[in-house]
């Protein structure tokens, strides 16, 4: 059954999903300033590349690294590390953005800053204030605020 669900699935990853309201004006706004931008989902690729490019946002990101790119997902660093390698960037001058307790502790794990989107799948589970992200943000134009300001 899981292998049917599985199939099932991939064939219809992208039917309903959209980037949430204000994710493309922010992704413009980061390549505008130059900067590199990059994905690290726990989702396999094979989910996540077709979905990203049904997105129009596979081409665009600088990496793409999926639950199965490196040996262990998230909260695993080695993911966050393996996006790091691949821009270029020390880890510690990246900042991760998440939605779920998981990426805090990777992030932390990689030596990245870590600032939580409250606007995206943060479950019913411990409050995103407890799982010690150094930052927020409500809506993704907060993420530029930030990046300006540096806070």
């Amino acid at each position: 059954m899981r292998d049917e669900f599985l199939d099932i699935y991939e064939d219809n990853v992208a039917r309903s999903s959209r980037l949430f309201t204000g994710v493309p004006a922010l992704l413009e706004q980061i390549e505008r300033r130059g900067l590199r931008w990059g994905i690290v989902t726990n989702k396999a690729e094979r989910f996540t590349f077709p979905l990203l490019r049904a997105l129009d946002v596979f081409e665009r990101a600088a990496c793409v690294i999926c639950g199965d790119t490196t040996p262990n997902p998230k909260p695993h660093p080695a993911p966050l590390l393996a996006a790091a390698e691949k821009l270029g960037i020390p880890a510690r001058q990246c900042i991760y953005v998440g939605d779920d307790e998981r990426d805090v502790q990777a992030g932390h794990a990689a030596g990245m800053p870590v600032v939580v989107a409250r606007y995206g799948y943060l479950g019913n589970g411990t409050p995103p204030e407890r799982w010690g992200a150094d930052g927020f943000v409500d809506a993704p134009a907060d993420l530029l605020r930030l990046l300006s300001t540096g806070q």
